[in-house]
């Protein structure tokens, strides 16, 4: 993936779920310590609801069509 693609998911957890920076910023670092997708990472450690979770993957399918 690239940068750009990177910050669209960031923008898009921010603007679109309402994560804030901070939680954005560990769910990162956690995804790259543990290797795990970071939608994941944030569901598991209840970032995310399962809906907001849903959202987030329509988004990131759609972005890769």
């Amino acid at each position: 993936m690239n940068n750009n693609f990177h910050k669209e998911i960031i923008l898009y957890l921010s603007n679109e779920i309402g994560l804030d920076e901070s939680s954005i910023e560990l769910g990162l670092k956690l995804s790259i310590k543990n290797n795990t997708p970071l939608p994941i990472l944030l569901w598991s450690y209840g970032m995310l609801t399962i809906e907001e979770l849903d959202k987030l993957y329509s988004f990131l399918f759609q972005k890769m069509e």
